[in-house]
């Protein structure tokens, strides 16, 4: 697991070490030492801890002006145990709703399982985002069947084509431009 690296192409661009209104503001990581570990397993230093045992995140990328943050998440995202969605939101959505933020991009194709608790996070962040809207991206499939048995979809948009996004040949703009027009045409047919 410390092989599974965030995404760094896009740090040309945005870095939230250097974003002062980012959480992350200043920090800074030794690529050589693993800190943090999932059930023992040690992972990639970059990843960013928010206050959950198994699920870290690095946020690839932040518009103030056009008002999204495309966040990666990484491991196993365990709402029954250590209510994972209680610590993003917030520790890390709150912080970024403060600043203006009302669309989120989450990627998933490195969160390994879901375990759901019930939905009042997730029903909170929605109503706090007024003309927003949270999009998951490449989750797995056996992930997005947990999303399903707590009807996620009442709060965010996944699935069909969004499983299959090939987000790394884009930039970020072009990325959430893409995804902005998928979700007006979903939420406003």
């Amino acid at each position: 697991m410390q092989n599974i690296e965030p995404y760094n192409r896009w740090e040309k661009v945005y870095e939230a070490t250097c974003d002062p209104q980012s959480l992350f503001y200043g920090e800074q990581y030794d690529p050589f030492l693993c800190r943090n570990t999932i059930y023992n397993h040690y992972i990639h230093p970059r990843w960013d801890e928010f206050g959950s045992k198994t699920l870290y995140l690095k946020i690839l990328f932040v518009s103030y002006e056009q008002q999204f943050a495309i966040i990666e998440l990484m491991g196993e995202w365990n709402d029954c145990l250590y209510n994972d969605i209680m610590h993003l939101k917030r520790t890390v959505i709150e912080n970024l709703e403060a600043n203006g933020i009302q669309k989120f991009i989450l990627i998933g194709e490195n969160v390994l399982n879901f375990h759901y608790s019930d939905d009042s996070y997730y029903e909170d962040w929605f109503n706090d985002i007024d003309d927003g809207w949270i999009m998951a991206i490449n989750f797995r499939d056996h992930v997005l069947e947990e999303f399903d048995k707590i009807n996620l979809n009442y709060y965010f948009l996944y699935g069909g084509q969004l499983n299959h996004v090939k987000w790394r040949t884009l930039s970020p703009i072009k990325l959430f431009t893409a995804l902005d027009q998928y979700a007006n045409k979903v939420l406003n047919p």
